[in-house]
């Protein structure tokens, strides 16, 4: 274990940012304390995510007893006393706190009250987003570049706005010379992060949308073999991102949908902002521009006030719209949020319905992986014998060197991941090194 670990919960984005905390508590000197620090970047998104971070950090103290423990996050913004109050931790640190040399820098001279533990701002005062531009994403082989933070909407389960702020854009061009930067240092694949990525560019000069992000992006840098989209709220999409799927193979042919339900008086009871129609409309209408075009989903089970019925349209709309890899999340009241105020279903049946959610999800994915058997596919390797494809669809990938693409033959799947046989690699020259 090195002098200065973080541990990251949550989002692609909480993934960026956890190397940009690294950094800044690098520049700060807290890896050469004689006991380290253990940096936790917490998630909010579900009360058990909230109760993972909380387990995490008494590990950490068992473990490393004598280290800094610094907590941040988005459970960390919207709850900082519920870990002030842990005697584990010795600093809690909001989103935009996180990120700034001069937080870290202070802490070998801080307090042990529990008031003095908390450097939280009002989230809400954040107007801008800066790039914060990584040379590299730590034992990865894709990169994450934040391109947007925050969330107008309001949807009323969902307590993530109140932890990253409204929704703010990185520039254009700070974007694309942060992937020029990651694409000269060996990266294959760059993934675009954010909040509410397609809202991407609504609070900029001239409301550029995120379909221009992209063209230029691809149009820019040279060299840049992947772009991947984490993901996206369908409704939100543009023509110049349809244009895009469509038109350039570099921009890979998976999609994850914000989808949260298939029954439309759920999703009004949600605030969504879309139709189950819509999103089937939507992936008729990419998969017409790009007929191999998978699409994942998050998917709510046990929402308040849900049916048998309601229910049964999300189970539907798996094969309706033709999703390919779910995300199933057991409803989760949070404190603070409208949902948690209505009408609660019980538990137990709660987390029947995603069970079930889960099993229709399982179906949908061995399909997808049984069309795949005797094809040739581009993988991406990544640690630990695992790679994957365009279709972000999981390879084992056994002797090939991590950070290579390479042509595999599918030759078979064991029920959650493809297994490939190397047919020939991208070129000749020595695999990269995250």
């Amino acid at each position: 274990m090195s002098k200065l670990d973080v541990i990251t919960f949550g989002c692609r984005l909480n993934a960026y940012e956890s190397q940009v905390m690294r950094r800044e508590a690098q520049a700060a000197g807290l890896d050469g304390l004689e006991d380290g620090a253990v940096l936790i970047n917490s998630c909010a998104v579900t009360a058990s995510a909230v109760a993972d971070a909380r387990a995490a950090i008494r590990r950490a103290r068992r473990e490393r007893p004598d280290a800094r423990i610094i907590v941040s996050g988005c459970a960390a913004q919207t709850e900082p006393e519920t870990f002030a109050e842990m005697p584990e931790v010795d600093l809690v640190l909001g989103n935009e706190e996180k990120l700034s040399t001069t937080n870290y820098r202070k802490l070998p001279d801080f307090g042990v009250n529990q008031f003095e533990k908390v450097r939280v701002a009002d989230i809400m005062d954040v107007r801008e987003t800066a790039s914060h531009m990584v040379e590299a994403i730590e034992g990865r082989t894709r990169a994450f570049v934040q391109v947007q933070n925050g969330c107008d909407h309001r949807c009323t389960f969902c307590i993530i706005p109140y932890g990253r702020g409204n929704s703010r854009s990185v520039p254009a061009g700070e974007v694309v010379e942060q992937i020029r930067t990651l694409v000269g240092n060996g990266y294959r694949e760059i993934v675009l992060t954010g909040v509410d990525l397609t809202s991407w560019g609504a609070d900029l000069p001239g409301k550029p949308s995120l379909g221009r992000l992209v063209q230029a992006i691809l149009t820019k840098v040279n060299g840049l073999l992947r772009l991947r989209l984490s993901s996206i709220d369908s409704i939100e999409v543009d023509d110049a991102l349809l244009e895009a799927i469509g038109g350039d193979e570099r921009l890979m042919p998976h999609l994850h949908l914000s989808l949260q339900s298939g029954d439309d008086m759920i999703l009004k009871r949600m605030k969504r902002r879309h139709s189950r129609d819509d999103t089937i409309r939507f992936c008729e209408n990419a998969r017409a521009a790009r007929p191999e075009i998978v699409f994942g989903a998050d998917i709510i089970a046990g929402f308040p006030t849900e049916t048998e019925a309601m229910f049964q349209r999300s189970l539907d709309i798996v094969k309706e719209a033709g999703l390919t890899h779910l995300h199933v999340f057991p409803f989760s009241p949070r404190n603070g949020t409208p949902a948690a105020r209505m009408p609660q279903l019980d538990r137990q049946l709660v987390k029947e319905r995603a069970s079930r959610l889960r099993v229709k999800g399982d179906a949908a994915l061995q399909q997808h992986l049984a069309n795949q058997h005797g094809s040739v596919a581009q993988v991406l390797v990544e640690s630990g014998g695992i790679g994957r494809t365009r279709q972000f669809t999981p390879v084992i990938t056994e002797g090939a060197d991590q950070g290579r693409l390479v042509d595999m033959r599918i030759t078979g799947d064991d029920g959650k991941r493809l297994i490939g046989q190397t047919l020939a690699a991208e070129h000749s020259s020595s695999a990269f090194q995250p």
